[in-house]
């Protein structure tokens, strides 16, 4: 099954998010979770990163939440919202 996780940045996070890049880049990389797209969601200036947005195959919604739990962003209280919701992909033009 895949999912989408959708988080939005507290206030002014920059900082914070690239202090822990490193850290949630090794953290994707070994994950269980597979992570098929992922990448920071932008202001409107298409440059202050200001959320993250993950899509993701795995087997239960639950497997979802914990690796989002344990990503060292979620650690660093990075984000100030989450929500991540089952996807019925139906359409790939890639």
């Amino acid at each position: 099954m895949f999912y989408v996780i959708h988080a939005l940045d507290k206030p002014d996070a920059v900082s914070v998010r690239l202090a822990n890049y490193e850290a949630h880049k090794a953290y994707l990389a070994k994950a269980t979770v597979r992570t098929l797209i992922s990448g920071p969601l932008l202001a409107d200036d298409n440059e202050t990163m200001i959320g993250s947005f993950f899509l993701v195959e795995a087997d239960r919604k639950e497997d979802v939440v914990a690796f989002n739990a344990n990503d060292p962003f979620a650690h660093a209280g990075l984000w100030r919202q989450v929500n991540i919701h089952p996807f019925n992909k139906r359409v790939d033009n890639r």
